[in-house]
This record gives structure tokens, sequence and C-alpha cells, in this order.
């Protein structure tokens, strides 16, 4: 087998080998194998840990999630992803969230549900999750789905995904690299202002900012799968380009605003990051 990942579990050692999954202890001359998942839908691409929780991204199946059960000495994989992504890049956002990126310029975050987390946090014998043998893709062995909360198509490979903030006791955003060389960044909105105010900008720019070859916005940025509570920033900067008489509507249609309230707005939202 070929070692395609690993990283630090507990004091052991988490491997990744094509595809199954297994922990390694240290002995007094070579490594033990401890306990292994096997059916593991393609090859192991990285490995997140937190706790007993660990994340593993396919080369071409997106995420996995599985938990180790200490007692028993076994890894169970109780959720996965419903769609296949050709995963480049992945971050661990918090204890159930993870973001990717995939080889044809896919952005996307896979959420474990809150109620399913309760379920495996008070199963400590791993019946619940051996019982289910129902999966989310064909031939997955996964009790649960992932949810997908967010969608965006940025239309170069991504490489890289990291969180940071860029200045000191600035918003913490999620940067991402592609390999044409492009440095990006995804940031959460803080309020539900800002979402609706910046939701409604956008569907106007789509509108009077047209692009060069004619093409639909909204048809690109879902060119995979469909754009979802994600918004176009380089496409809302474009609102100081237009003619001042369609800022002016704009503005009017954004709650009887002037347009250098939406510029200000705008240039908010940029100082933060």
């Amino acid at each position: 087998n070929i070692v395609t990942s690993f990283c630090p579990f507990q004091g052991r050692l988490l491997v990744g080998l094509n595809g199954l999954l297994r922990i390694y202890d240290i002995g007094k001359s070579k490594l033990l194998r401890k306990c292994e998942l096997k059916g593991l839908p393609g090859i192991v691409k990285s490995i997140h840990t937190q706790g007993d929780r660990i994340i593993i991204s396919d080369a071409t199946q997106s995420f996995s999630y599985i938990v180790y059960k200490k007692f028993q000495n076994q890894l169970f994989a109780f959720a996965d992803d419903t769609v296949p992504h050709w995963v480049t890049t992945s971050y661990m956002l918090d204890y159930d969230t993870v973001a990717g990126g995939d080889k044809f310029g896919n952005f996307w975050i896979n959420r474990l549900p809150s109620e399913v987390t309760k379920a495996i946090e008070h199963d400590p014998s791993g019946v619940h999750m051996k019982l289910s043998s129902h999966g989310a893709r064909f031939g997955s062995t996964a009790a649960h789905n992932l949810a997908n909360p967010n969608n965006f198509f940025t239309g170069e490979t991504i490489t890289c995904i990291q969180k940071s903030s860029l200045f000191p006791g600035g918003t913490e955003v999620l940067i991402y690299t592609t390999i044409y060389g492009t440095i990006g960044c995804f940031m959460p909105f803080i309020s539900r202002e800002d979402v609706d105010f910046f939701q409604h900008l956008e569907a106007h720019m789509r509108t009077h900012k047209a692009s060069l070859c004619g093409r639909d916005h909204t048809a690109y940025r879902s060119y995979y799968f469909p754009v979802k509570n994600v918004v176009d920033g380089d496409l809302c900067k474009l609102f100081s380009e237009l003619e001042y008489d369609i800022q002016s509507e704009i503005a009017d249609e954004l709650g009887d605003r002037q347009p250098f309230e939406i510029l200000k707005k705008i240039e908010d939202i940029h100082n933060r990051i």
C-alpha cells in the first residue's frame, strides 16, 4: 500500500493508505498496527482531526467523517458528502465543518447536522453506526449525509485554503490560492443586515453590469453546482464603474440611499479584511 497522507492522532500516527485508514503506535523496533478502517471509496487525500473526530478528503469522492471509539479500538465512518468532488485542498473550520476546493475550481463547505453530532456523541458503543448500511453515495456505508450550506465556482483550480486574519484584530477570513496565482478570500458576514444588503446589490449588479461575452453571471458561478449562500464581492465592487444615474437608481431601490452610501458600505467591508 502507498501512503497518501498522515497526521498525529492522540499520541499515535493516523495514516491513509489508498482505500484504508490505519492507526499506528510506536513499538520497540517498528510501528505497530492498532486498528484500521477498510472500504473507503478511493485515495485518502488529507486527514484532519479534533478530539475523536476524523475528517478525511478523498481524491475523487469529497469528504467522509469518521469517529474513533477508544474502548472498542475501532474506527467508524458515519457520514459523507452527497456529491463527489476531486478534492485538491481542505481546511477543518470547526468540529462539524470543513471547507474544500477541487480541481475544477469549486469551493464548498460541508457541515454535519447538529442532531447527527448529538447522536454520535451519545453512542459510545457505535451500535447506531453499525446498524445503518444505507449511504449517501453508491457503495458508501456511511449512515448520514453531510449538509452543504455553501457553494461557489472560482474558475481556477484551488491549491490551498487557510483561515487567518490579515492584520491584528481583523476579521478572520478563509484565504485561498489557485493554480494560476490568484489569491482570494471568503469573509463571513456578521449581521443579517449585511447579508440582505449585499445579496440585493449583487442581484442589481447582475442586471446592470453584464459580462463582456454576454454570459449570465449566475450561470458562471454555478458552473458545476448551483451557487449557494455566497455573494460575489468582485461583482459588487464594480458598482463604482456604473454611470451615476444607474448608481442612483440602484441606491434608491436599496432603501432610499445615496450612491456614496453604497460605496462607503463596500469600502467598510473591504477594510474589515
